[in-house]
């Protein structure tokens, strides 16, 4: 399920997630070291064309990560202060590297990467948004592949 999937089946959530992700250029991925423990880094993804791409420099330990076990959660920055502005939103998924020449050259049209670059096209295996409503509620939805929307609220 790519990011034009998603965006069919949860149009709000997905207008939602673009814009948090918009709001800030670096982000934080989390990636699977060798021996399985998690590592965080800073990281710049694009929405274009129906997808969400993860690109990085080559040869990163990201980049080696991901090679080796696609597994990633992509946290948007909170931003400063408090305010968390459109809350807290967290993508997860697998990233497959793209290899593809013309693939690779339409993206660095569009982007303008320092060459050379490694370029990751996501499938999405789950999306949260997590909020406060009107200072009273934590409010929690949780999109999956084939399931609906889930909506959770506590106080």
């Amino acid at each position: 399920m790519n990011w034009a999937d998603f965006s069919s089946a949860e149009p709000d959530l997905a207008r939602t997630v673009e814009r948090r992700f918009g709001a800030f250029t670096h982000h934080t991925l989390a990636t699977l070291r060798k021996d399985g423990s998690p590592r965080t880094t800073g990281l710049e993804v694009r929405f274009l064309n129906g997808e969400l791409w993860l690109g990085m420099m080559p040869d990163s330990l990201k980049a080696r990560d991901l090679l080796r076990d696609p597994r990633f959660s992509l946290q948007a920055n909170p931003g400063e202060g408090q305010t968390m502005g459109g809350g807290d939103v967290r993508i997860s998924g697998r990233a497959h590297e793209v290899t593809d020449p013309q693939t690779k050259a339409r993206y660095g049209e569009e982007v303008e990467p320092p060459e050379p670059f490694h370029l990751f096209r996501t499938e999405l295996t789950e999306v949260v948004r997590t909020y406060v409503e009107d200072d009273t509620y934590l409010v929690v939805q949780v999109w999956k592949p084939g399931q609906p929307l889930r909506t959770l609220k506590r106080t």
